[in-house]
């Protein structure tokens, strides 16, 4: 397991963009786009592995994940 991998990974179809969106929340805004979802979960994937190697090269510290018990509570939150 890489430490991308604790990352929520959103992949959703935007109707205003006629296309998947995929974003991970905790680490940046944006992400990729396209016409095929497995495609675009494929690409957040290596952005977020990507992203966190920056995070480390910088000697910045790596944001808590949303994942588990935490996400839950989170969304529980703002519903």
């Amino acid at each position: 397991m890489s430490k991308g991998d604790r990352y929520l990974k959103l992949v959703e179809w935007s109707d205003d963009d006629g296309c998947f969106i995929g974003s991970c929340p905790e680490l940046f805004f944006g992400g990729c786009h396209g016409s095929d979802a497995k495609e675009v979960f494929s690409e957040l994937c290596e952005i977020i592995e990507e992203t966190v190697e920056l995070y480390e090269r910088d000697g910045k510290p790596l944001p808590e994940p949303l994942s588990g018990r935490d996400l839950v509570n989170a969304l529980q939150s703002i519903a």
